[in-house]
């Protein structure tokens, strides 16, 4: 009997053969009829496996298309073994999907290589983004040592009132505090809501006002007229042409923003942002990732650090004290809901340098700083849970 794999091989090659088929029934019409004539005396639910296979390497994503397509997964997960696994509503589930090592390559070439991108022996790193906004990281041997591992974190637009994922009087909180033109950073692990809190937070940004949002890969849906986009651009094939998230912080900066949204801070572009925050671009907003308000901090000053410019700790902590107003750390509960834990006011002379004011329960307080918008009003203590 011949391999599989030999057989996917050759039915993709005389499909290849025969010329462009943009019909996805007639491949799969096609590709039955290609099967049969190869093997005759393959089963049933074999030749459906077949097919499958190779519609995988022609069309789309073939296997994985009807899992992107489920409203409830979030998150798709080939392992190097061939099994494929999901984030279902906030939990993990092994599907009945398997992939051979051969289609998986071909699936992550037909994701990178529009993009000017490569993944092979050499390069065995990628992060790539679908057209519609989801993300990919493939990694490839020699790294994955059981073939290669393919993970597409869905993107879904997701508009939430900011009620639904706040305890009670912390939401009409946030919305001043956007509205005021504080600085607020969003914290919290992988998958925990920080981008789909950072839309609603940005949503209460006045109609009035520029928005330029900053990110490496481009997910923001701000439900607003003015904004612009940036994303960043990793280097081609070649190594050249990288545009990093530092440099589009840097150009945000000549482009009029009201706001400048960064959609997450992981490196050196840390201090242009807080060097933002404190140079008349107040009200803007980012993300990082960090278990709690205190580690936030820390993280930005880590990051800070990492940069080339040699700044001594002392006037790094001093910038990010004065950069931000509220760091709101956000985590997924064990139901695979999400929601905002915390809320603490950036205070250097309080433990920590943070005074916590929500919990998960309730808004406990409000900020002593004052807002950052000329003529603001200040918050209502009607907002505090007694």
């Amino acid at each position: 009997m011949v391999p599989p794999d030999t057989l996917a091989e050759r039915l993709h090659a005389r499909l290849l053969a025969d010329g462009p088929r943009p019909d996805g029934d007639r491949i799969r019409g096609d590709l039955e009829r290609l099967a049969r004539t190869e093997a005759p005396l393959l089963p049933g639910e074999d030749v459906r496996r077949l097919v499958d296979q190779v519609a995988a390497r022609v069309r789309g994503l073939g296997p994985l298309d009807p899992l992107l397509a489920d409203p409830h997964v979030s998150e798709v997960m080939v392992n190097g073994t061939g099994e494929v696994w999901v984030e279902r509503s906030g939990g993990l589930e092994r599907t009945d999907v398997a992939l051979d090592a051969s289609t998986t390559g071909h699936l992550i070439e037909r994701v990178v290589g529009p993009l000017g991108l490569r993944v092979d022996r050499a390069s065995p790193l990628v992060d790539a983004r679908l057209p519609d906004g989801s993300r990919v990281n493939a990694v490839v041997p020699p790294l994955a040592v059981d073939g290669p591992c393919l993970t597409i974190r869905r993107f879904v637009v997701r508009h939430i009132e900011l009620a639904s994922v706040c305890p009670p009087g912390l939401a009409p909180l946030l919305a001043w505090a956007v509205r005021e033109r504080l600085n607020i950073l969003v914290a919290g692990g992988t998958g925990a809501g920080k981008t789909t809190l950072l839309n609603a937070l940005a949503a209460e940004v006045p109609a009035g006002e520029r928005v330029v949002t900053v990110e490496d890969a481009a997910e923001l849906r701000l439900a607003r007229e003015h904004v612009v986009r940036l994303e960043a651009r990793p280097p081609s094939a070649d190594g050249v042409g990288e545009v990093t998230v530092r440099d589009l912080v840097r150009n945000a900066l000549r482009m009029r923003p009201d706001r400048i949204v960064v959609g997450e801070c992981r490196g050196p572009e840390a201090l242009d942002m807080l060097q933002a925050m404190n140079t008349g671009h107040e009200g803007s907003l980012s993300t990082c990732h960090a278990n709690g308000p205190a580690d936030a901090l820390r993280r930005l000053e880590t990051m800070v650090l990492m940069g080339s410019v040699a700044l001594p700790l002392a006037a790094v902590r001093e910038q990010v004290d004065a950069a931000l107003d509220l760091v709101v750390q956000v985590a997924r509960r064990p139901d695979g809901s999400r929601g905002v834990i915390e809320v603490a006011e950036v205070d250097g002379g309080a433990p920590g340098r943070v005074r916590r004011l929500a919990g998960p329960a309730a808004l406990l307080s409000l900020p002593r700083r004052p807002p950052r918008r000329p003529g603001a009003r200040p918050a209502d203590p009607g907002w505090v849970v007694p």
